[in-house]
């Protein structure tokens, strides 16, 4: 058995769509980033990369490289998934945590992880997404941003 976790944090800003887990979130502001900044799948790439000791997100995927622009969060960890399965590892679990004050994820949790899950190949219960706040504590608290820890569990 082989763990990686992940963590990553985008800020707010105005202009941008917000995508969560691949599915575009009704939102006043979007993440800020040079891809689509889906933070939650930013944080599972990179607890990927991390339990096949494959490096991190930013060695696959350089902000510096003008062909990830705008680029989408869940075809990287497409990406990611076929290089991870091609080393013989089996995804056992993912389990996901969204700190945020708002968007609330609950209404969007089951078509997060069947989008997830789709795009490892994975079955859906193998994938798990909760929220909580920081009651109001710091720039989560203040809704300026989102950050997501994930933890990834191969064999």
């Amino acid at each position: 058995m082989r763990v990686g976790q992940g963590f990553d944090v985008h800020k707010f800003v105005e202009g941008r769509k917000l995508i969560l887990a691949g599915k575009e979130i009704d939102h006043p502001m979007g993440l800020e980033g040079h891809s689509d900044a889906d933070v939650v799948v930013h944080a599972l790439i990179d607890a990927l990369l991390g339990a096949a000791a494959l490096g991190d997100i930013g060695m696959h995927f350089p902000d510096t490289d003008p062909a990830y622009k705008d680029a989408s969060s869940i075809t990287m960890l497409e990406i990611i998934s076929a290089a991870v399965h091609s080393l013989g590892y089996q995804v056992c679990n993912i389990d996901i945590t969204v700190f945020a004050q708002a968007p609330r994820i609950g209404p969007h949790r089951a078509e997060m992880v069947d989008v997830i899950a789709t795009a490892m190949g994975v079955a859906p219960d193998h994938i798990n997404i909760k929220a909580t706040t920081t009651e109001g504590l710091g720039f989560l608290g203040r809704g300026e941003g989102i950050a997501v820890s994930a933890i990834a569990a191969l064999e």
